[in-house]
Formats: structure tokens, sequence, C-alpha cells
């Protein structure tokens, strides 16, 4: 059974929970930080401002909507979802820093160097990767579970994950890369951390991912390249005021896009092959995966 992805409909589903969402994240900040830190420093508006900034919660929705089809406790899925948060938010933070991509603009607002300057930006990213770990060390979950989430997350985040891929990025910069190059890339870089949000709410519930995981991988690796894909189009399509960042940044840098490779054309008919894709592997899951086709729908048909 091959579904239809309605991006509609996955609006209104997140629209109900991105406030639980956003009240987990906010609470997880207030009590991670000490009453010292506080007063002292502006370290914890520095993380806030990074993690409190409207962003789209997609990596928390898809650990919602994966463990929702393996029928995982809420608490526990909003405590795995608030951990890839914080370490997203991580990552946005260090990679808006003068030393990677050097931006001034995130999600419509200033970054958080340009707020509380480097030397904080850098500590903020620092203390949300721990309070990502720690979110998971203290999630609603048994403690064999959460070594396996936090197993999982490790692997997802580091060299041979999204800190791998940005160092690949890095490196490429003014080099042309070919469409395999840009896969390998982005399957660590973007494609990790997504795949990672899956198989964390799979994980949480019945069943775990024993059950149909090879489907559920094959769905995750090409959501992941169609994100990417997307994020390319749109840089190059859309405007800084619709994106909430610098648009053409990628371009002005040098840096191999999957536009720049394959062409706008070439990346768009990419992405509707990499959305077709998504869908049919979802199939050995029948009707109980209508959620995840709905995400890859709305990761496909996104403007910003």
């Amino acid at each position: 059974m091959v579904l239809t992805g309605d991006a509609a409909a996955f609006n209104t589903w997140a629209a109900g929970w991105r406030p639980q969402i956003e009240a987990r994240l906010a609470a997880g900040l207030t009590e991670y930080a000490s009453h010292l830190v506080a007063q002292q420093s502006p370290l914890l508006k520095a993380m806030q401002h990074g993690v409190m900034n409207g962003g789209k919660r997609v990596r928390a929705l898809a650990v919602i909507a994966a463990g929702q089809m393996l029928h995982a406790d809420k608490k526990t899925l909003l405590d795995v979802a608030a951990a890839l948060e914080y370490m997203h938010a991580y990552s946005l933070i260090h990679d808006d820093l003068p030393c990677m991509d050097d931006d001034d603009l995130r999600r419509g607002q200033p970054t958080v160097h340009v707020l509380y300057g480097e030397a904080m930006a850098l500590l903020a990213g620092d203390a949300l990767q721990t309070l990502a770990f720690w979110t998971l060390s203290v999630s609603a979950t048994d403690a064999s579970t959460q070594v396996a989430l936090i197993r999982e997350f490790a692997r997802a985040s580091g060299v041979a994950g999204m800190a791998g891929g940005q160092a690949i990025d890095c490196h490429s910069v003014g080099l042309k890369l070919t469409q395999t190059d840009m896969q390998a890339m982005h399957r660590l870089k973007t494609g990790a951390l997504l795949h990672a949000s899956l198989a964390m709410g799979a994980r949480c519930g019945e069943g775990g991912v024993a059950e149909d995981i090879d489907a559920l991988n094959r769905y995750a690796e090409q959501l992941g390249l169609l994100f990417q894909v997307v994020d390319d189009v749109l840089d190059t399509s859309q405007s800084t005021a619709t994106l909430g960042k610098t648009a053409g940044k990628d371009s002005q840098a040098d840096k191999p896009t999957y536009v720049s490779t394959l062409g706008l054309d070439g990346a768009q008919r990419y992405a509707l092959s990499l959305y077709h894709d998504c869908l049919n592997s979802l199939a050995p899951y029948g009707a109980r995966a209508q959620r995840l086709a709905d995400l890859a729908a709305y990761c496909f048909e996104r403007v910003n």
C-alpha cells in the first residue's frame, strides 16, 4: 500500500503538538540552568534565544510521528523530542558563527553571536549539547531504553553524523562535488539527526525498532536527503524575508549545493523523486504510517 502525503493535514496535526513541544523546551532550559548562572551571566538568555525562536520543530515532530505509530508514551516522546531540538539548536548557533557560515539572521531574528557575542554563542551551543544528553538521561523510560537512545543520539551527532558532515561541508567550499559526494555529505550533515529522530521515536514505542526497521531506515535516509535538497532549492528561489535567514548565502560562499550541481530544475526533479521514494518506503506499515507520509509532504512542499 503506497500512501499519499498531505502537507495540510500534517500542519493541522503539528499545530496541536508544537505548543507542547515549546513548553517542554522552555521548562527544560529553566530547570537545567542554576540560579547563579542566570544571575551572573547572559548564558541562559543566549541559550533561550537559540532555542525559543520559532523553529519548525521538524525533528521533534518526527520523533512524535514515529513514536505514535508504535504507541509510545507521550511524556517519553516529548522528552526525546526536546533533546533533538536542543541538539539541533546548538548546531545552528555554531553554524552561524563567523568561523562557519557567518550569518547574522536566523528564523528572522539576530543570531546568538550578534546579540550575545561569539564567546557566549560558543558556550550556549556547548551547554545545549550537554542539556540534550542530560534530557535523555532523565527521560520517562527505562534505563536500557535510555542507554539505547543515548547511543543512537551520540552516533548521529558526532563525527559519524552531523559534526562529520559539517566538517566535510566546510572542507568542500570552492570545490565541485558530484551528486554522489553531495549525498554522502548530507546523509551525515542533515540526514543523521533526522534519521535519529525517527529511530529514537520508534524505539520508545511497542516493539521498539525491531518491526520493519529496514523500511523505516529507507524512509529516514530519503527524508534527510529530501530536506536538504529542498533547502538548497529554497536558498536559490526564496527571499530572505520568507526564509528567515540570508538568501543565496551558499552561492555567495561558493559552497557546493544540489542546485549548483544539478541546476534548479534538476534539483527540483530530484526532490520530487526523493519524495516518492519516501512514500514507497512506508508501504510495509500501511495506513499506520500516514503521519510519516504527511511529514514527507510537508518537507517537500515547505517554503522556508
